[in-house]
């Protein structure tokens, strides 16, 4: 647990941190979040999450911006509170009190929360055999807006890695895929999902109601280098299954194999030969290589 954490700026004792009940983000879910991690004691792609964290707080009325080096130094303050030397980070930002009953201006007076913790232990077998990807009965909720934002509404996610249960008994755990309404492949419970066909390196489009993920975007970018096209798309559940290669994305565990797609009834289908493909090797060496310049 975290016993120090950043609260607006100060570092404050968990135990005396207290969200009034008129913030909006209590009430209203009016509250947006990043999480990312360290390397070498630094908050890797920050500029990339509070821009994205920023973009999302003026599309709904949070007046609130952080410049990354101020923001950095918060967050190794916070973390050396912690007696961290490396750490899981999560950067929140919640609307405020607004009085009781939905607003129709602007709130004034953001709330900012960083809370650390470990890294979590990660073995090296992960990225060797990869993990499985169970297909959830669950759809994909829409965003409340024209895109997904990340948010505290997260009861979707939380009813999805419900569902996928016993299925993270598998060796290195699992992850769950929820689709969308229409059945067009989304994303993971905490991930963004990726396939190979070929050289063709695809990933399910925005306007799937997916979040924009920062790796993602990356992974994106190191395509072209990796002598991979990337294409933004529709995809079916039977696009994964003629893959040949599959992986998920997050911040903190990176890029992650899937070696075996299970559906809702059990039945399961190895990818990849059960082991991390060529090209989503190729693109974890380049990734890498980019938190080794942060650090």
């Amino acid at each position: 647990m975290t016993g120090i954490i950043g609260w607006n700026g100060e570092l404050v004792p968990s135990h005396e941190a207290a969200v009034s009940v008129m913030d909006h983000g209590f009430l209203y879910g009016m509250s947006l979040f990043e999480t990312m991690r360290t390397y070498g004691g630094r908050p890797f792609l920050l500029e990339r999450h509070l821009e994205r964290l920023s973009g999302a707080c003026e599309e709904l009325g949070i007046r609130w911006t952080a410049e990354a080096e101020q923001a950095e130094a918060h967050i190794r303050a916070v973390m050396a509170a912690n007696h961290l030397e490396e750490a899981y980070v999560r950067y929140t930002v919640s609307a405020g009190e607004n009085g009781f009953g939905l607003p129709g201006g602007e709130y004034a007076s953001p709330v900012t929360i960083v809370l650390v913790k470990p890294l979590p232990d990660v073995p090296d077998a992960l990225y060797a055999h990869g993990k499985p990807l169970q297909r959830l009965r669950l759809a994909r909720n829409r965003p409340e807006g024209d895109r997904r934002f990340k948010s505290g509404h997260y009861m979707n996610n939380i009813l999805a890695k419900r569902e996928l249960g016993g299925y993270e008994s598998a060796p290195l755990g699992a992850e769950g895929l929820m689709l969308t309404a229409e059945g067009w492949l989304a994303e993971g419970i905490v991930s963004n999902l990726f396939f190979l066909t070929g050289r063709r390196l695809c990933t399910p489009e925005l306007a799937t109601g997916i979040l924009p993920g920062i790796t993602r975007g990356v992974v994106l970018e190191l395509a072209a280098a990796c002598g991979l096209t990337a294409e933004e798309g529709l995809y079916r559940w039977d696009d994964l299954m003629q893959a040949d290669e599959i992986f998920i994305t997050t911040s903190v565990q990176e890029l992650v194999p899937i070696t075996s797609l299970w559906d809702e009834t059990g039945q399961s289908a190895e990818v990849s030969g059960g082991r991390i493909g060529a090209s989503t090797r190729a693109l974890l060496n380049a990734y890498r290589s980019l938190t080794v310049r942060n650090a």
